[in-house]
């Protein structure tokens, strides 16, 4: 043996020694290590289990934050009295029998290595009984050692396993515990994460003896969106969008929540593939690129979402606590979520402003000022009345793209409302305000009138070719082997966004052309940035990223700037133009444009009614 100290630091080399089997109850411990780190990771496994039993109920009861006690119940399948005895031995499951079962798992647990794990490190009991069998069997087990011979205990069907003194005897594990309150944190995370696995399943949660919460099963649309918001909360449940969508194999449902609800942290991103909740870097790559030009930088999104798809496509044995999926074609599934989710928030603002209004809402006299009107009143009209307010408008150059030569048609019913309603008067010379079905609605003009500009402009370049410009002298830069060979594969890509690029050797590239809109940009470092993306998610929108910031600065310079006097029809004509826009609900820098307030709330506030 050989020691030496540096700087306060000892290190001892021991002489190698010859290859030994471990004993069983040191391989149990060191497997604990992989699936137990804290009492919420026991939590997780043992709730994964009921919901595979097909439990309808569940029951979780903790002390000290589940260090000293946790208590699984529910009223799933049970487990036979012979095997009790096997279900605490390792690599032991009922959910695979054979080998092609691994590629078709469609169960959240299949490793057979929870409760062995759960009982190395603990003293745990597990009792169960089946419909079949008379009474209910219970057996236990001491740190990894021998399981008890089951016997015979008065139970209901289902199962139950009780897990006390976590970590007694690995005291050097215990140390790595937080405080109660932080341990508390990630069980009641973990509880309610796996709250949103299974709708149709009860769950109750007792702490110290004290119920802090209760998760009524969600039968309908309205009752899942309850157990939505006692999750996620009320606010994101009132902000956030109903997305349905299925393509070949491939279905996604869930909630998204709306742009102006982007949060500091990630702490409301819930994924789900086929049931298990997951983190995988395709899904979050296409998930914020499907927010792209509508959250402010360093903003996250918010979002409850499901995706179902064949269990042969995504493999789910990649992580020993299975956080982690692959799926077979990652791009599909990129490519999938990106456009569905996509597509939702770009139809945000004509999905909300769809919505019927509530049978509830008290009807209530038109408003009372020098602009009155129970139906739209003719442009004529209209600008004769805002004349008298203001005076004479004056012309808006930038206000050439929305300012209608033709009036605008009107309603004749109050049905026929459009949903952003018809304006009343522009307030201090920043905001619209319009009358709609529901009240009143305000909107941002200048930056309403930026994210309709914006998208106008990303619909000519879609619509047409964007042009290359020729390099004089081609520039040349090094990159791997792979990238080059990445670069070939990917060449059309390239193409469509301007750039020709050449291989002259096994790790040289050449750029002939670069896309005009970009001409100042450094097109080597941008390559490389792409291949990059390329190698780790299949795609890189990377130079269309910045092809659409340079439009953004564009379509804020040439929109309509705060303290202009816009006449009525311009107002109207602007309103007209965001409800055919995508993406209107927020501008280019991820601000909200309109905002409705609804009579009830009007009412609130002058307490008509009382």
């Amino acid at each position: 043996m050989r020691m030496f100290n540096k700087s306060n630091l000892t290190v001892i080399t021991k002489n190698k020694s010859r290859i030994q089997r471990l004993d069983n109850r040191l391989i149990n411990q060191i497997a604990a290590g992989e699936v137990v780190d804290r009492p919420a990771s026991i939590v997780k496994e043992l709730l994964e289990n009921s919901l595979d039993a097909g439990a309808q109920s569940i029951s979780i009861e903790a002390e000290r934050a589940g260090v000293k006690r946790i208590r699984v119940s529910d009223n799933g399948s049970g487990i036979e009295r012979n095997d009790l005895e096997l279900a605490l031995a390792r690599h032991a499951t009922s959910k695979v029998s054979e080998f092609d079962d691994l590629f078709r798992v469609s169960t959240l647990g299949f490793r057979g290595e929870a409760l062995p794990s759960i009982a190395a490190v603990s003293r745990l009991s597990l009792r169960s009984r089946t419909a079949e069998s008379e009474n209910g069997w219970q057996v236990t087990c001491e740190g990894g050692g021998e399981v008890t011979a089951p016997a015979p205990v008065a139970y209901g069907v289902g199962t139950t396993v009780e897990v006390q003194d976590l970590f007694y005897n690995t005291p050097a594990r215990r140390k790595f515990l937080r405080t109660e309150s932080t341990e508390l944190k990630y069980l009641d995370a973990v509880i309610r994460q796996l709250a949103l696995a299974r709708f149709s399943v009860e769950l109750r949660f007792q702490h110290n003896e004290r119920s802090p919460w209760h998760c009524r099963p969600g039968v309908d649309d309205a009752s899942e969106l309850q157990r939505v918001a006692s999750v996620c909360g009320s606010a994101f449940a009132e902000n956030a969008l109903r997305i349905e969508h299925s393509a070949s194999d491939l279905r996604l449902s869930g909630w998204l929540g709306l742009p102006t609800f982007s949060r500091s942290q990630r702490d409301i991103q819930h994924f789900f593939v086929n049931g298990r909740a997951v983190k995988d870097k395709t899904i979050a790559h296409a998930v914020r690129r499907a927010y792209d030009d509508v959250l402010y930088h360093g903003r996250h999104p918010a979002f409850v979402l499901f995706l179902e798809l064949d269990p042969f496509a995504v493999d789910v044995n990649v992580h020993p606590a299975k956080h982690e999926v692959r799926f077979r074609d990652n791009r599909a599934v990129h490519d999938f979520l990106y456009r569905s989710l996509h597509r939702v928030i770009a139809d945000s603002t004509k999905t909300r402003l769809a919505a019927p209004a509530s049978e509830d809402q008290p009807t209530s006299a038109p408003f009372s000022a020098p602009i009155q009107t129970s139906a739209p009143m003719k442009v004529r009209e209209q600008m004769s009345v805002y004349q008298q307010l203001h005076g004479s408008p004056q012309h808006n150059a930038a206000l050439e793209s929305i300012s209608p030569h033709a009036e605008p048609v009107i309603a004749k019913e109050e049905g026929d409302i459009p949903p952003l309603g018809y304006a009343l008067a522009q307030l201090k010379g920043i905001y619209i305000l319009a009358e709609n079905r529901d009240g009143l609605i305000l909107v941002d003009m200048h930056a309403a009138h930026e994210r309709v500009t914006y998208e106008q402009m990303k619909k000519q370049m879609d619509e047409h070719a964007l042009a290359s410009q020729p390099l004089l002298v081609p520039v040349t830069f090094s990159v791997t082997q792979g990238e080059a060979d990445l670069a070939g594969e990917n060449c059309q890509q390239f193409t469509e966004i301007g750039y020709e690029l050449t291989r002259m050797s096994d790790e040289t590239l050449a750029i002939r052309k670069v896309p005009e809109l970009l001409k100042d940009a450094d097109h080597a470092q941008l390559i490389r940035d792409m291949l990059a993306d390329m190698a780790e998610y299949q795609t890189s929108e990377r130079a269309q990223d910045r092809i659409n910031e340079l439009l953004s600065t564009a379509a804020c310079h040439g929109s309509v700037r705060a303290h202009r006097i816009l006449t009525v029809a311009e107002m109207n004509h602007l309103l007209r133009e965001m409800e055919q826009t995508d993406r209107a609900d927020q501008c280019n820098h991820g601000r909200p444009t309109w905002k409705q307030v609804s009579m009830n709330e009007l009412d609130k506030w002058f307490l008509r009614g009382r």
